[in-house]
């Protein structure tokens, strides 16, 4: 990336930069080279303990505060995703305010832009996380507001010694991954062993690694899609053995997200197992439990998975998370059996429809599209996706949200109501189980 373009640190320098100064450096250089993948400000400090530098003077390198209102005041705020966008021709960061009811957006120029981010590192925010190509730069600001820098270079194909000829193109070279397999409690769970001293994958395990690693690149797309800041309060349901629990939290912990992650399983033989690897392994912020989706009670929530819970528990998983406020909701929905029996077969698709196989795979289309409407009124944006290849599992569809800056406008939610009773009436639906779960608590009102 850019660190190395840095001057070095001179201890003897009389005015030796600091921390929070080198950071605004590589930040600077970053946006001058066009590498920014993402700038994410958390941590917000209360109001009423952000102190004034002494003697009522600007501390060195501060700016003064952007003109109009100061967003940085306003109460329930969360985190600050900021990103650089033209602007009637000109460079401009864009400043997206996350509180916990609402979204602001701000532009700036790029100069002012940074003369802001540079007054709220350190009184108003207490971690800064900057993403480039080649590393990651993350700065963090103690009690007392003394700021701490760390650079973490990111795994390039280089790394393992490729030539530029394989790193372009070839074909037969193993994918990057985002799981390290060399974790021990991979050994601990079944899919590493280590015949010759080196953790290896167990070979019967290898489209389980594939799958697991899979999800994972999904999970990372999604967590940067919504911005999720630290800590990250994530609950699995249905979370069987722990592969995807274990992963996702290890996932957020190299992220340095302070994962906050709660496997629920109906089996206590698997609760008991995953507890005592967690354990072992010294895994903090890790537990499992006991219990169904459909008992639980009200949790704040970032990330709410649920994967292969069948038929309408997939639908009370999914209203668990609209409940508990999670920015990400992932499903991978098995067994559609209350669509099937009400369907009534179109006229037009009866030639289609009359074969068993035909009718269950239309029932499963039709209940993920409800789904997949339902979400969208909520505010989410999302999406009906591949999981992994038909050749590793048959039960490959995921229902992927994420939660939108903004609910949909008065217009659009008409436009998404109207396409729900349309489909419910060209099938003759009377019921799916997350419209009723919603229509009680009035949430599908026009």
């Amino acid at each position: 990336m850019f660190s190395h373009l840095l001057p070095p640190q001179d201890a003897h320098a009389p005015t030796r930069p600091d921390d929070k100064q080198r950071f605004m450096q590589l930040l600077g250089l970053a946006l001058e080279r066009g590498g920014v993948q993402r700038l994410l400000l958390s941590a917000p400090r209360p109001v009423a303990s952000r102190q004034a530098p002494q003697g009522g003077q600007e501390s060195s390198g501060a700016a003064p505060r952007a003109e109009g209102k100061d967003l940085s005041d306003e109460p329930g705020l969360e985190r600050l995703m900021v990103r650089e966008l033209q602007l009637r021709g000109e460079r401009h960061l864009s400043f997206l305010w996350r509180y916990q009811t609402r979204d602001v957006t701000k532009n700036l120029a790029l100069d002012p832009g940074l003369a802001e981010l540079n007054r709220l590192l350190g009184p108003v925010f207490g971690h800064a996380h900057l993403d480039t190509a080649t590393e990651s730069v993350q700065l963090r600001f103690s009690r007392k507001g003394r700021p701490s820098l760390h650079v973490a270079r990111r795994a390039t194909p280089a790394d393992a010694g490729e030539p530029p000829a394989a790193q372009s193109g070839a074909h037969n070279r193993e994918k990057p991954r985002l799981l390290d397999l060399q974790q021990p409690f991979w050994r601990d769970l079944g899919l590493s062993h280590a015949p010759r001293g080196e953790p290896q994958l167990v070979p019967t395990m290898a489209r389980k690694w594939k799958q697991i690693n899979k999800f994972i690149e999904i999970f990372d797309a999604a967590v940067r899609s919504a911005g999720l800041a630290a800590p990250v309060r994530l609950a699995d349901f249905g979370s069987g053995k722990g592969y995807l629990t274990f992963a996702m939290h290890d996932y957020l912990r190299q992220q340095g997200l302070a994962p906050q992650v709660h496997g629920v399983e109906l089996r206590e033989d698997m609760v008991t197992l995953c507890n005592a690897v967690a354990r072992t392994h010294g895994l903090q912020g890790l537990v499992f439990e006991q219990g169904d989706v459909r008992e639980r009670g009200d949790m704040r929530l970032d990330v709410m998975v649920a994967l292969h819970a069948c038929d309408i528990a997939t639908d009370y998983a999914m209203h668990f998370g609209l409940r508990s406020g999670a920015r990400i909701i992932m499903c991978a929905p098995c067994c559609h059996k209350q669509i099937r029996p009400q369907m009534r077969t179109p006229a037009a698709l009866r030639p289609l429809l009359q074969h068993g196989i035909h009718l269950g795979q239309e029932a499963e289309m039709v209940t993920d599209s409800l789904r997949a409407l339902l979400l969208e009124l909520c505010g989410y944006e999302t999406q009906v996706i591949e999981f992994i290849a038909l050749e590793h599992t048959s039960k490959n569809k995921m229902v992927l949200a994420v939660r939108r800056a903004q609910d949909p406008t008065p217009a659009r939610r008409a436009e998404l109501l109207a396409q729900l009773d349309e489909i419910k009436r060209f099938y003759g639906l009377r019921e799916q189980a997350l419209e009723s779960l919603l229509r009680a608590e009035g949430r599908l009102a026009p």
